[in-house]
């Protein structure tokens, strides 16, 4: 970080980087702490939908908070991938999206991968949100509480075999019926970043020829499908995919990854991601593994003597 003068009550203020010693010849008038506390936001990967009437992936686990930080210290930052997208061949579940964490803060855990039908409707699968229930019944599944909400069961009767919507941040999935699958659950928005955002929406769930796939959550859930691929959740706001139906070969969606953000008031005093600006605050955002590490101290003001 750079130099930077102003005027300050006849003084001059400074701030001070990393490793910096004041020279000779300087009246120090008063130092100032580094960063005391950030705010953050944590978002994992969203669970991948199923395969063969599978349900919609849940979205990633997210969590808002508020940290208390020390001077000269790193953090580790771990942002979750998305689970990988699944044919039909062999029939297996969603996969679960991976997890999200900062050092200091609860890990936000993946999504949960939507059910499949595999001899029976199975259950979505358990993650910071559920994934959703393949048909024939297959259960909801269940999120973590205080990252996320449930999944939607699939329909256990009807002609199109619905399933269930993957749960988001903000909702749970919905439920199949017995002529439409679920529509994913809507996910949470954050100003964080400087302008709103919406994060981890659920997948939608699928169904066979003759009813209506369910459509993603607000905040990056992808659409289920009748057949072909699914929709894929958006990268980097934790979505989850979308299911997809059975007839020929078939991909689900895949999850989408999670991301990290900071924000902390006044001017940049740690280095780690992308560094924003917004009024007030200095944002860093994480897309990837990283680590955020604060300054030794922030700023002096002083007079030359």
């Amino acid at each position: 970080m750079g130099i930077k003068y102003a005027v300050a009550t006849g003084n001059k203020s400074f701030i001070r980087p990393t490793g910096y010693g004041f020279p000779a010849g300087l009246n120090v008038v008063q130092v100032a702490q580094g960063i005391a506390s950030i705010e953050y936001l944590i978002v994992a990967g969203g669970g991948g939908g199923g395969t063969n009437n599978g349900g919609g992936g849940g979205a990633g686990g997210l969590l808002t908070g508020t940290l208390s930080v020390a001077n000269s210290t790193p953090y580790t930052v771990t942002v979750g991938a998305g689970g990988p997208s699944v044919t039909n061949s062999p029939l297996v579940d969603g996969v679960n999206g991976s997890n999200s964490s900062f050092t200091g803060v609860t890990t936000a855990i993946g999504g949960g991968g939507g059910g499949s039908y595999i001899g029976g409707g199975r259950p979505g699968l358990t993650g910071g949100s559920g994934g959703g229930g393949s048909n024939n019944g297959g259960g909801a599944g269940p999120g973590t509480p205080g990252q996320g909400n449930n999944g939607g069961a699939g329909a256990a009767t009807g002609g199109v075999s619905a399933t269930g919507g993957g749960g988001g941040s903000g909702a749970a999935g919905n439920a199949g019926s017995p002529s439409a699958a679920g529509a994913g659950g809507n996910g949470t928005a954050s100003s964080i970043s400087g302008s709103s955002v919406t994060y981890a929406g659920g997948g939608g769930g699928s169904c066979s020829p003759g009813g209506t796939a369910g459509s993603g959550g607000s905040g990056g859930g992808g659409a289920g499908s009748i057949s072909g691929t699914a929709t894929s959740g958006t990268a980097n706001l934790g979505g989850g995919g979308g299911g997809v139906g059975n007839p020929g070969s078939v991909t689900s969606g895949a999850g989408g990854s999670g991301v990290v953000i900071v924000r902390y008031t006044g001017v940049q005093s740690a280095t780690g991601g992308t560094i924003s600006t917004s009024p007030g605050y200095t944002i860093h955002t994480f897309t990837g593994p990283g680590t955020f590490t604060t300054n030794a101290a922030a700023s002096a003001i002083y007079s030359v003597n």
